[in-house]
């Protein structure tokens, strides 16, 4: 069957949309006529891009119950050839770390996180390339799932030399049984294809997101410069001390104060309060409603916390509803980081986070929400729970968002923990990670970059010394690296110098000319910090006339003399003017000679260019 000018859509689950996009989709239908079941695999082409959407649809023909053991979303056989997978590991604090294998006969690479979650411990995207292929050269394909729970991508070489590669949802502890005339829907894995290397094709994916999987309208408007009390304060907050954080925030051109976790119920660390979501008075005398308003009589809007799908045992919400948390019957359930995670396969535990959720963004002028998630889910209570929570998340996100479009959501799990396409559908950015170190950030917003776009990335300038590892940075440092980004500030702004202040100014000042460039141009990979001592990328708007590239070189050297910096995607035949210096480039120049970066003498030093074209 053809269905023309059309994309899929699946129930309960976020796919691609067609929005202003010419699109296709072919549905192939199979059946086993033995044991009754029909199968309709989905395959979406766009006009605009080099990608394939593949999902599937499996129906229960049958008069008998069948029983699903796993379900991928995609299965592509590859020509012969010698292929190396990529995919992207890590751990809190280290996520989305690169790591690249050459694939055998014999050989399976099986990449999958059965975590609850899509996971810091391996994202839901991986790419094969050529042996050859690098960020300008050789042949690549991505495998970007959209979707949130326990996933799994399966690569193998067979004896005659083609490859086979599966994604999908991960068949470890998955069941789904189907009554005669039911039906399954898998989620939609998105296949990108480039000839020139993993910058084509990361360009592609950022273009596809941008323009055809976010919902928000803030997925096209510039976001605002907030600063977040978090790593400022931790649970020792008050009133006062926010409105004073506040203070300082508007003299500098913040546009938004983010109040983060501590401000509900009996919560002054982390081992109690979850669940329990009314202001805690004591705390905050003015309830949120009277803080937001005092926010906004200072210039800045005001943003809140939440981590709804969790719940703490030292709570009212548990006291009254133990069997709301996830567990297994006749056990008792693990803790982590002091607490449950609710059960989101209920409808009266989802109609109660949507509840709670939404009373407190109606009668408050909140106008940002982070949502955060700490902890994986390890009591499945069956095989197929965790899809069955993954909808729960995805109706409660569904609701919310739609109730409130004006509030800009920002995913977090545990720092970059739930970083895939099912969030950014909702959310059009996520914490990347907590550890915020601008020196570990460059590996991280790095790797992120292969598939995700740059503006969906939270980047955040923070404390020098840096509260995770300890590192001693530079504000400019800090603030370079976080233009690539979300950009912000989570720090305690008391405690910084008049000169420190007056940087933070022009910081802000520089960010707001660069939003939407970030946030609409082309993305290009210069110098890995995988491989080198450096880490430098670049952004060219869509006409080529605007242009931001960062150097950082990571370790001083004696004795060195810069390498000129070759720039990418420029109009060779126009001229460059560096708003920054007000030196002027030929681009053919910049292109093909490059640029000379100049650093301090100093670890951890960076340089930034801001080009426009002079007409």
């Amino acid at each position: 069957k053809n269905h023309h000018d059309a994309v899929v859509e699946i129930t309960g689950m976020p796919a691609l949309l067609k929005g202003d996009s010419k699109a296709d989709t072919l549905e192939v239908v199979l059946e086993d006529a033995i044991i009754g079941l029909e199968v309709h695999l989905f395959y979406t082409v766009f006009e605009e891009y080099n990608v394939l959407a593949r999902s599937a649809v499996l129906v229960n023909q049958s008069q008998e119950e069948l029983c699903l053991r796993s379900a991928y979303s995609a299965s592509v056989d590859l020509p012969q050839g010698e292929y190396d997978v990529i995919h992207f590991p890590g751990s809190w604090g280290r996520e989305r770390d690169q790591v690249r294998t050459h694939l055998t006969m014999g050989l399976k690479a099986e990449l999958e996180s059965a975590r609850g979650g899509s996971s810091a411990q391996l994202n839901p995207f991986v790419m094969i390339a050529s042996p050859d292929a690098d960020e300008v050269h050789g042949e690549v394909y991505g495998f970007a799932l959209v979707y949130s729970g326990n996933h799994s991508t399966v690569a193998k070489i067979d004896q005659f030399g083609y490859l086979r590669v599966q994604q999908g949802m991960n068949p470890h502890q998955f069941e789904w049984k189907l009554a005669p005339g039911e039906h399954f829907e898998t989620p939609q894995c998105v296949i990108c294809y480039s000839d020139a290397g993993f910058g084509q094709m990361s360009r592609e994916y950022h273009d596809l997101i941008r323009n055809n999987l976010m919902r928000s309208a803030w997925a096209k408007k510039d976001r605002p410069v907030l600063i977040n009390n978090w790593e400022g304060t931790y649970f020792g907050f008050t009133e006062e001390k926010l409105l004073a954080m506040a203070d300082k925030a508007a003299e500098v051109g913040i546009d938004l104060f983010v109040l983060d976790d501590g401000w509900f119920g009996k919560r002054d660390d982390d081992r109690s309060g979850l669940g329990d979501w009314f202001v805690n008075k004591k705390k905050l005398p003015s309830g949120i409603d009277g803080l937001a308003a005092k926010m906004n009589e200072k210039g800045l809007k005001f943003g809140l916390w939440f981590e709804p799908e969790m719940v703490s045992p030292d709570s009212d919400l548990y006291r009254a509803h133990p069997d709301w948390a996830i567990h297994v019957e006749e056990r008792e359930p693990a803790l982590s980081r002091h607490q449950l995670v609710l059960d989101l396969s209920k409808p009266e535990v989802c109609e109660y986070v949507i509840q709670v959720v939404s009373d407190i963004l109606a009668n408050a002028n909140v106008e940002y929400v982070k949502w955060d998630m700490n902890r994986q889910i390890t009591d499945m209570p069956c095989n197929g729970y965790n899809h069955k929570y993954t909808l729960g998340y995805y109706k409660i996100m569904s609701i919310i968002t739609e109730r409130f479009p004006h509030i800009l959501f920002e995913g977090c799990s545990s720092g970059g923990a739930r970083f895939d396409l099912g969030v950014l559908a909702y959310m059009p950015q996520i914490w990347a990670s907590d550890n915020s170190d601008a020196i570990a950030r460059l590996k991280i917003q790095y790797s992120t970059s292969m598939c995700y776009p740059i503006a969906s990335i939270s980047s955040h300038v923070t404390a020098s010394p840096n509260h995770q590892n300890g590192r001693l940075t530079s504000l400019k440092t800090r603030a370079d690296v976080a233009y690539m980004g979300a950009f912000g500030y989570e720090l305690d702004i008391t405690k910084m110098t008049d000169e420190e202040l007056q940087i933070v100014k022009e910081q802000i000042v520089l960010d707001k000319q660069l939003q939407e460039l970030m946030r609409n141009g082309d993305f290009y990979r210069i110098l890995s910090p995988y491989d080198t001592n450096y880490c430098s990328w670049e952004v060219v708007s869509k006409d080529k006339k605007k242009v931001f590239l960062f150097v950082c070189r990571v370790l001083n050297k004696a004795q060195t003399k810069e390498s000129p910096v070759k720039l990418q995607g420029l109009d060779e035949d126009k001229v460059y003017r560096n708003t920054l210096t007000g030196q002027e480039y030929p681009g053919s120049m910049l292109m093909y000679k490059g640029i000379r970066p100049h650093f301090r003498w100093e670890d951890f030093a960076t340089d930034i260019f801001v080009l426009e074209s002079v007409e």
